[in-house]
């Protein structure tokens, strides 16, 4: 099992709170990590797709008065209606810390009911696909090929790898997303995902793509809406700053995971990716889910673009104002940026240039601008977050 960066802030929230939510994408992981955790702790697992489980739990008063000295996992959590006001009373007969970790898709009804129920109580967190931190560095053209859900990265080979894809995104349109709680036309999906997978990087326009799919623009907004809240879609918003510029103002949008992008547009190998249109969006893509994923608190991802060309792919805010941008390139051999970016940095006084590519040398490019391998630049954020906002980089 490849160690997860979330079991550590799992024990630190169990050391804080009654009761933590873990919530992620179907198959992220999210059950084995809890089980790792209940097997350190001592605790007791709940699985109620288990029908023995389930019924233990239609008196969860009896079932987990019992178990008031122990951690409580309670897996697909969502599934029982009458569940989180019966926690609530038992977390405030005793509001010690680690009583319940609590697990489940990315459901709104798991958010709603912790949320509701469970407010003061409880800390959610997100596990999402693997990461370029947990796995290192070396599988790196894995990763990005295959995505970073376990199965999917793990597999044999990447025919078998490109098969589970394929059965994950079929189950999500038709089974899925209606237990969840989207009622959402099967078909139409696998349509929208589709556009998304063409549009995979781009502004969001939802008029065009409405007019694509002949729905209207507010039902693709509540498509978009639902891929969202399962945490399969990136939105990374823009940048506002008042220099008297025509600003780009819609978010950007990305399938959260390149494994997933890749089914869609049926990449199976490296050589697949690059010979297709879709390697610099899906590039950018993976490095965003990279940095997301190592992001420090109080840091936040946006872009940059002008109506006159000036842009920068990824823009890494420090306390609201830009400190790093980001220029991605899939390009190996030449890693250098459009005039545009250099434009857009000296619009927004940004020392931090660089271009982050599939390479592995660092190479100085003048004017402060540096090409650095993915790994690198990862390397170098929390360093960067370490020093005080005053300080000279």
């Amino acid at each position: 099992m490849i160690p997860r960066h979330l079991e550590q802030e799992i024990h630190q929230a169990l050391a804080r709170f009654p009761a933590v939510t873990m919530v992620g994408a179907r198959q992220t992981g999210k059950t084995t990590l809890a089980r790792k955790i209940a097997s350190q702790l001592g605790g007791v697992v709940f699985d109620l797709e288990n029908p023995r489980h389930r019924l233990a739990l239609e008196d969860p008063m009896a079932t987990l008065g019992g178990q008031a000295d122990r951690l409580v996992v309670i897996d697909e959590a969502q599934r029982l209606e009458d569940l989180f006001p019966a926690l609530r009373v038992l977390i405030d007969e005793d509001r010690r810390p680690g009583r319940l970790l609590l697990l489940g898709s990315a459901s709104p009804d798991l958010r709603r009911q912790a949320a509701e129920s469970l407010a003061g109580r409880n800390q959610t967190v997100i596990l999402h696909p693997l990461s370029l931190q947990e796995t290192g560095p070396e599988p790196q053209d894995r990763l990005w090929l295959r995505g970073g859900f376990p199965p999917s990265f793990g597999a044999i080979d990447d025919a078998t790898s490109l098969a589970w894809r394929t059965a994950y995104l079929a189950d999500l349109v038709e089974r899925d997303l209606r237990l969840l709680g989207f009622d959402l036309p099967p078909e139409r999906m696998r349509r929208f995902l589709l556009m998304l997978a063409h549009l995979h990087g781009q502004v969001w326009n939802g008029s065009q793509l409405a007019r694509s799919l002949g729905i209207g623009a507010t039902t693709a907004g509540r498509y978009l809406d639902a891929m969202l809240q399962t945490l399969l879609v990136r939105r990374v918003m823009p940048f506002f700053t008042n220099l008297g510029k025509r600003l780009v103002k819609s978010p950007k949008v990305f399938l959260a995971d390149s494994g997933l992008l890749h089914a869609l547009l049926n990449l199976e190998s490296r050589l697949d990716l690059q010979t297709h249109p879709v390697i610099g969006a899906s590039w950018e893509g993976f490095v965003l889910q990279q940095v997301e994923a190592i992001l420090p608190r109080g840091w936040e991802t946006s872009f940059w673009r002008t109506a006159a060309g000036a842009e920068i792919d990824l823009l890494l805010l420090r306390q609201g104002q830009p400190f790093v941008a980001i220029e991605c390139k899939a390009n190996v051999s030449h890693p250098k940026p459009a005039k545009g970016f250099f434009l857009a940095c000296d619009d927004l006084s940004i020392k931090h240039r660089w271009i982050v590519y599939p390479g592995e040398e660092t190479i100085a490019l003048g004017q402060g601008n540096e090409a650095l391998p993915l790994a690198e630049a990862l390397s170098r954020i929390p360093l960067l977050a370490s020093r005080r906002p005053s300080a000279k980089a």
